[in-house]
């Protein structure tokens, strides 16, 4: 075994045990304080407690949940950022967290979260989003090539227009769906059906899957795409698996939890400069740590102020905005 490999085996080790410490320290963090005993205990005893109630009612639900938005948006950030050679690039750059709050917001509006139930509202999102990546991929895609730079400037502005689009929304709706709106914009972790919280761990595992399995491309990808072609990748090819993988995992996130903007900048941005550019490295561990950043956050989100809950998008921006120009500061400033 070289050198190389038992750096990258200690990497994934600490980053996993990063996710395991901060998951046990979300589930014991809250208004209602449970000891790590007390939560070893109850993990072993499935009895009918309160104590067993909040653990596995609330607090675990949404564990989940930021395990599977946490690392998907984090691993779109790698792909978009390797596809694009640009660590500024993060998965609702291209306006498809813009589609789906659209759709989410006409769905609040026309009162049919009310009608049909919980589900509705993630289709609506997931919809908005695909509706986003279809516009934006037929706009950059002419005589048979991807243009990943008319993209980014395409998505830029169908942001802008989204966003436009749902403060005219918020604008005409009634009082008691503006609150809902507003709250679902600035993102949650908390999802009640059961369901929709393991489709989006199996999306999210899926997707870091079928990331890992096209990892050599990346890093070619990533050189720049006529070094890619050299070295026998196919180049549109990889584009769209990309582009149409970190959208469907976006789309995903945002339907199921809101947005939740600098997981996917920030995470991968620092994995980079901690443990290199190698994507064979980098999507997992990003995986693992974005995950572990969201549920952090969470948990700062639902103390800070306890008993009222900020929204987890808030923290999010707040740290890893203060994190990042921090960092930037450091690497201008040697």
């Amino acid at each position: 075994m070289n050198q190389k490999t038992i750096k990258w085996f200690f990497y994934t080790f600490v980053c996993l045990s990063i996710l395991i410490i901060t998951s046990i320290f979300s589930l014991s963090v809250g208004a209602s304080g449970i000891s790590l005993l007390d939560v070893f205990f109850a993990i072993i005893n499935r009895s009918s407690s309160l104590q067993n109630t909040i653990l596995f009612d609330i607090r675990l639900p949404r564990l989940l949940v930021g395990i599977a938005v946490g690392g998907a948006l984090a691993i779109s950030g790698v792909i978009l950022q390797g596809m694009f050679r640009n660590p500024l690039v993060d998965p609702y750059t291209f306006g498809i967290s813009g589609g789906a709050g659209a759709m989410v917001c006409i769905c609040m509006a026309l009162g049919l979260h009310r009608l049909f139930g919980v589900w509705i509202m993630p289709i609506f999102g997931f919809i908005g989003s695909m509706i986003v990546m279809l516009i934006v991929y037929y706009l950059s895609f002419k005589k048979g090539i991807l243009r990943i730079h008319g993209m980014l400037l395409i998505g830029v502005m169908i942001s802008f227009i989204s966003s436009s689009f749902i403060m005219l929304t918020m604008a005409l709706s009634k009082t008691e769906d503006l609150q809902g709106i507003v709250f679902w914009i600035m993102g949650s972790l908390q999802e009640p059906n059961t369901s929709l919280i393991y489709l989006s761990i199996a999306i999210s595992i899926i997707g870091c899957v079928v990331s890992f399995l096209f990892v050599k491309d990346l890093n070619a990808l990533s050189l720049g795409e006529e070094e890619a072609h050299h070295l026998g990748v196919d180049v549109e090819k990889t584009k769209t698996i990309f582009f149409i993988l970190a959208s469907i995992l976006t789309g995903m996130c945002v339907s199921i939890s809101g947005i939740i903007g600098f997981v996917g900048l920030f995470v991968p941005h620092v994995l980079r400069l901690l443990i290199g550019n190698d994507h064979r490295i980098l999507l997992i561990n990003s995986f693992f740590i974005g995950s572990s950043f969201l549920i952090f956050c969470d948990s700062i989100a639902r103390v800070i102020i306890a008993p009222i809950e900020l929204p987890v998008g808030v923290v999010t921006g707040i740290i890893g905005g203060s994190v990042f120009i921090y960092i930037l500061n450091r690497r201008i400033s040697r």
